[in-house]
């Protein structure tokens, strides 16, 4: 497959620069809205033109499927674009939709279909289909091929019994759920029990270690792995297998990585072992034919709660690079170009991530107007602040016949945030949806039927064997299952094994064996056909001879029929998997929909208003952008305020919120907000006084200009001095920041000031010595 060359004509000279490099490292630092797919989608389709790299030895990792969707789109229709031209000398948009799709067909086939283009899970599943039963963990445990990926519910699920059932703990002192986040950050960082009791090994870190070690024994016996599991176990195979991570490193001669500042420890060991072939001299590396090119932005690293490490980037240049200074190297391009917003936004942005000290510099250039104000709007309270967002997007909406209620983003720290502007929508009439809340896959019955689907493709999924048992109720109680459950453990066997044998279960239950009897039955039938039968025709199946359906029917409520649209809806899922992948075969969309996201759900095409937040927002652009709730304490977040590195991140958090806006953005906070039903006083963000004054408007009286220009506060006059103070007050002091006066202490020429500051506590001040200004 070739291209003409002529299409880097399309780029810009950074961007151009980034695509033909070829062999060895290189560091893409890309700023927001600068390209950076378009980098990472002419790479690919450079290397393969003009180069002649043969697609399957080019691995592609990306943030989220969606992305890996857009670069194999847009590679599809540059080869699309090449073929029409040579083989109907016409331009593939002129062609017939018919005579589109055929190329488009043939590029996936000779090309895209051959790419390892994705997430570093379903990368790392692919692998684990092919080399996972040759993998033994520390304490010789292993899994077979048609293993199952267990999602966060059936972690949570498996997680809580062992602490509280098996183990008989405290889950007040051993909270499940914080035991599953430890779990998983212990993952992240490559640890396993027996290392993490090396480092401390107190009493509470010996009960996690047990924990731990139980539930990867469960996972074991359930030939399941987690979302953790599906990149540590790789790495750990690799490390111990040094005949199969040269086969992997021989594959990939071409490795790309997308978001490099968001990937964690592991992630970094996985693409740093298929790089090197496990060879940890820098001078012994060969660069040959061979290329590690990855992309990133430190100014939009957000997600240090998942363990993302964005030093990692930052390291790039000592661990691969040369590591020379940015005007000299070799081995980073940066792209500073942006196509995506307005001058004075990116101005905005601009000022206020130059307070960070932890990035790589770069400035974001405009490629567009300047565009208008930023507008910054200042609310009595959360209620007020929802209607003022509210009324501008219906003025703007009157006013602009271009635009709809989809063109609009409503942008919070956290979820709870989003109440009263839902309310307020509701109230409107206006369609909204919130992105990166309850997931489809999330939903009881969607689970449901995937636990059948799972379990005909996987026996020894007990968790999903468990869960639908007896749904829909068809007379097995809990006592049956407990027999078969304790006897299945006395003979160290799968559950599966017992239930599947119709002459154990007649011994063991006795007149409840018939419906455990005609439940096996029915697995093992599917089972039989899961090569004859597509995926679809499983799940269409398997729902109605279970009884699902009918029972769903029968109850003839609004809910079940919200669930029948929802089955409904998953099969048209398998359908669209299959066509999108010419692949029928069951284990590949469980796979796939195991790995699914918040923002792979997404459809742009909606018009509706997006609400969410920040850490949901990145990766995607609107027309027009509110980012709400700019307080202290919420905006930058109040457990951030003690910790220097922390609020750099809540900084990043507000650039990647202020570089989602193309044509407008607007900020707001309110004055009082209720926390747990009480009313609290609020002052605005650290973040507003660092944006650029001259380019924001504001509705309300000086305070935004005021609180600006706190150091001009020496040049006042006396007259300042004698002020009237009363309880209420709001202020601004020149070193401690905004306050609110709590108590008048004395009277006439002796009274002090009792101030409540929000990073400072409350403080008692002399008003004729010390220079402050009260504010609306």
């Amino acid at each position: 497959m070739t291209v003409n060359n002529d299409f880097l004509a399309e780029l810009n000279t950074s961007q151009r620069l980034a695509v033909e490099h070829f062999c060895g490292p290189l560091l893409v630092a890309a700023g927001a809205g600068s390209g950076k797919t378009r980098a990472l989608t002419y790479r690919i389709a450079y290397l393969i033109s003009y180069h002649h790299v043969e697609p399957d030895s080019i691995l592609a990792v990306t943030f989220t499927n969606k992305a890996a969707r857009e670069i194999k789109k847009r590679i599809e229709k540059l080869f699309a674009q090449e073929m029409a031209i040579n083989n109907n000398g016409q331009r593939f948009d002129l062609l017939s939709e018919d005579k589109q799709k055929k190329f488009v067909s043939q590029v996936y086939k000779t090309t895209t279909k051959k790419l390892w283009l994705g997430t570093f899970h379903s990368l790392c599943a692919k692998i684990l289909r092919f080399d996972i039963n040759k993998y033994k963990d520390e304490r010789g445990r292993q899994w077979q091929r048609n293993f199952s990926i267990f999602d966060e519910s059936d972690v949570q699920s498996l997680i809580k019994n062992i602490v509280t059932k098996q183990f008989n703990l405290d889950d007040k002192k051993f909270d499940p759920r914080s035991v599953r986040y430890q779990i998983s950050n212990l993952k992240n960082l490559g640890l396993s029990p027996d290392k993490y009791l090396k480092q401390d090994s107190s009493y509470k870190n010996r009960v996690i270690a047990e924990v731990y070690n139980e539930y990867q024994l469960q996972l074991a016996t359930n030939n399941a792995l987690d979302f953790d599991d599906l990149i540590l176990v790789p790495v750990r195979l690799f490390q111990q297998n040094e005949s199969i991570l040269g086969y992997w490193h021989n594959q990939f001669k071409h490795i790309l990585v997308d978001e490099y500042q968001d990937t964690n420890q592991i992630q970094y060991e996985l693409i740093s072992l298929l790089t090197t072939n496990g060879e940890t001299r820098k001078s012994e590396w060969s660069w040959q034919n061979r290329s590690i090119f990855v992309v990133g932005d430190t100014d939009q690293s957000i997600y240090s709660f998942r363990m993302a490490d964005f030093t990692i980037l930052l390291n790039f240049q000592s661990d691969f690079g040369d590591g020379l200074p940015d005007e000299d190297t070799r081995t980073m391009v940066k792209l500073e170009e942006n196509y995506r917003s307005r001058e004075n936004i990116l101005q905005a942005a601009n000022y206020l991530i130059k307070n960070n000290t932890q990035r790589i510099d770069k400035t974001l250039k405009a490629t567009r107007g300047l565009g208008e104000y930023i507008y910054c709007y200042q609310a009595d309270n959360e209620q007020i602040e929802s209607k003022i967002v509210i009324n501008k997007i219906k003025t703007l909406v009157k006013e602009n016949p271009e635009l709809n209620w989809g063109n609009f983003a409503i942008l919070y720290r956290i979820n709870a945030q989003s109440r009263p502007f839902e309310d307020c929508l509701i109230n409107n009439n206006i369609s909204y949806k919130i992105v990166g809340g309850f997931k489809f896959y999330d939903r009881q019955e969607i689970k449901d039927a995937l636990a059948y689907l799972r379990l005909i493709a996987n026996p020894a999924d007990i968790v999903s064997l468990l869960r639908i048992i007896n749904i829909p109720r068809r007379g097995i109680g809990k006592t049956s299952i407990d027999v078969l459950i304790k006897a299945a453990q006395e003979l160290e066997i799968p559950l599966w094994e017992i239930i599947s044998d119709a002459t154990s279960v007649n011994t063991l239950i006795g007149r409840a064996a018939k419906s455990i009897n005609n439940f096996a039955k029915m697995i093992k039938y599917f089972q039989k056909k899961i090569t004859s039968l597509s995926g679809a025709e499983i799940l269409n199946q398997v729902m109605e001879i279970s009884g699902y359906i009918d029972n769903l029917k029968q109850k003839k409520t609004e809910e079940a029929n919200n669930r029948l649209e929802n089955i409904s809806e998953l099969y048209n899922a398998i359908l669209q998997f299959q066509k999108d992948t010419e692949d029928i075969n069951l284990q590949g969309f469980l796979s796939n929909a195991s790995l699914s996201s918040d923002i792979d759900d997404l459809k742009e095409e909606q018009e509706k208003v997006s609400l969410m937040t920040l850490h949901s927002a990145k990766g995607l652009e609107f027309t027009v952008v509110f980012l709400v709730g700019l307080e202290q304490g919420l905006l930058p977040h109040i457990r951030s305020l003690n910790d220097s590195l922390a609020l750099e991140e809540e900084r990043r958090l507000c650039y990647v919120g202020l570089t989602r806006a193309q044509e407008q953005l607007f900020l707001t906070y309110a004055r009082e907000r209720f926390v747990w039903g009480s009313k609290e006083t609020k002052i605005p963000s650290q973040f507003l006084k660092e944006l650029p004054s001259d380019l924001i408007k504001s509705d309300f009286l000086n305070s935004l200009k005021v609180y600006h220009q706190s150091d001009t506060f020496k040049a006042k006059t006396l007259q300042t001095y004698n002020q009237q103070w009363s309880v209420g007050d709001r202020l601004i002091h020149p070193n401690f920041g905004i306050g609110e006066v709590t108590h008048i202490l004395g009277a006439k020429k002796t009274i002090n000031l009792a101030i409540q500051f929000l990073e400072l506590g409350q403080k008692i001040i002399n008003p004729r010595v010390t220079l402050m200004e009260k504010i609306d």
